[in-house]
């Protein structure tokens, strides 16, 4: 096993820090009311003219989350910033009015901070959306929600994101006065724990002994299939790609075939018939598809807990984890020892 010596899924810290996610969800949710609320009101009265958010790796994936949830909730535009252009490039940009949304573990990479400064000196307000308290990041913005996920020493983040993922889903409640949208979020932990429960492995002959795979979302379910891709690359050594799926048809479409499975992500919003229709599609050529969220005939069914649309993508990837980190050690690595990866990230 990549010069190690075997391990079961079950006892890598991988698999009990996802098992755990549900705990830091339960903890925002008993401590964190009051102010999450204040920062709803305080993003009523800013009334943002738009939103940026800046993140690297799974951060930026739950930054995807967050386009998605904030512009269909909100009507807001939001779009990713790309730090580079403050961290290297040196460019100054009008942020004037806007809310500048910071994600990070962390909260200490350079050009996270040198992104959230220029953001501050142009006039934006900052949010940071962070695990660490103490952080710079932290100190450096004009609101904080505490992601509450503890210590998480798998290089592979897990249960960080999927409470980065309810803390947006948190704050948009908040922001909305949504109240159907907050009370949802209260049955979220029992969700997870469920979720964790489900049995994936029904996707594991297909995916143990393949080479690419296409991991597919479409709306808010883009961001998991973000998320899956990159665990299945780095703890499985698997190389998968995460599209959604009208893109997948410009292009990435003609490479699926009989050796190329995909894996497809769908909820119940208007997004579901064209996941539908593509499932639909491969099976028809021949494809190996895997399916969570729906049915369709010829596709293999992996079962996932029944949730509103805009918590399905934090159901779909707590089931993905445990799924993943078992197809690492079948697949010969351990999920805690990623080749050339480090817990930290520190990018200019």
């Amino acid at each position: 096993m990549s010069g190690l010596e075997p391990v079961r899924a079950e006892t890598t810290r991988m698999f009990q820090e996802a098992s755990s996610a549900s705990q830091a969800v339960r903890a925002q949710l008993d401590l964190d009311a009051a102010s999450i609320s204040a920062i709803g009101a305080e993003l009523r009265r800013l009334a943002p003219r738009a939103v940026i958010t800046c993140a690297r790796g799974s951060s930026d994936h739950a930054a995807t989350y967050a386009k998605y949830l904030i512009e269909t909730h909100t009507g807001v535009l939001t779009a990713s910033a790309a730090p580079s252009v403050s961290s290297i490039y040196g460019v100054t940009q009008d942020l004037s009015g806007c809310l500048f949304v910071a994600l990070s573990q962390s909260g200490r990479s350079p050009d996270l901070l040198a992104a959230a400064a220029a953001a501050k000196s142009s006039g934006a307000a900052i949010l940071a959306i962070c695990n660490s308290a103490d952080a710079p990041l932290v100190a450096a913005a004009d609101l904080y929600i505490e992601v509450r996920a503890g210590l998480e020493t798998s290089v592979a983040a897990t249960k960080s994101y999927l409470a980065t993922l309810a803390a947006i889903a948190r704050m948009v409640a908040a922001w909305t006065d949504n109240r159907e949208f907050a009370a949802n979020l209260e049955s979220l932990p029992t969700l997870m724990d469920q979720s964790w429960a489900l049995d994936w492995s029904a996707a594991l002959p297909a995916l143990e002994s393949a080479e690419h795979l296409y991991v597919v979302g479409r709306g808010l379910g883009l961001a998991a299939a973000q998320e899956v891709a990159l665990k299945c690359k780095e703890t499985c050594g698997l190389h998968a790609e995460a599209f959604s799926s009208a893109e997948l048809r410009h292009g990435p479409f003609t490479l699926l075939n009989e050796g190329f499975p995909a894996l497809l992500f769908s909820q119940a919003d208007a997004t579901q018939p064209g996941v539908a229709a593509l499932a639909h599609e491969l099976v028809q050529r021949g494809v190996t598809v895997l399916l969570a969220g729906d049915r369709s005939a010829g596709a293999i069914e992996l079962p996932t807990a029944e949730a509103v649309a805009e918590l399905a993508p934090i159901l779909v990837v707590q089931s993905a984890y445990r799924m993943i980190a078992t197809l690492a050690v079948r697949r010969g690595f351990d999920p805690d020892h990623p080749a050339h990866l480090r817990k930290i990230t520190e990018t200019l």
